[in-house]
């Protein structure tokens, strides 16, 4: 008997962006459920012990105290995101990194034109990394 296999064709953009995304979301998912757990339990039982539901707790006290404990890794989180954008370039080319080799190979400049790759991945994250410690400051 032969099965029938059905192979959904994508192009690299598209398997390279799916694979950023599961690999990132792990590390988020990781980091909010750290930050939830962070949380004294002590907080859970008060709200409980008011009357508030359980979704209400977490709504309305256990989340807004995660939310300052998680910014930080969050925020480095994204800016790794932007950094490891660079392994795109070996699936799909669409890359920073990888124009820069096309530059670089046809340029025969490969010192100037990997250090305005880098000066551009720094024009990235720098603003990303301001805005984050903003953000950590203004949560404090």
């Amino acid at each position: 008997m032969i099965v029938p296999t059905y192979i959904a064709k994508i192009d690299g953009f598209t398997a390279g962006t799916i694979g950023l995304t599961i690999y990132t979301s792990a590390f988020i998912a990781e980091t909010v459920r750290a930050g939830i757990e962070a949380v004294s339990t002590g907080q859970m039982e008060g709200a409980r012990s008011v009357g508030l539901s359980y979704g209400q707790a977490m709504r309305q006290i256990v989340f807004p105290q995660a939310i300052k404990m998680v910014i930080p890794p969050l925020g480095n989180q994204f800016i790794n995101l932007v950094k490891n954008s660079s392994v795109l370039a070996f699936v799909a080319g669409f890359d920073l990194m990888y124009q820069g080799k096309i530059i670089a190979s046809t340029t025969f400049n490969t010192f100037d034109t990997y250090l305005a790759v880098g000066v551009l991945y720094l024009i990235i994250t720098m603003p990303m990394s301001y805005y984050m410690r903003h953000l950590e400051k203004k949560l404090a």
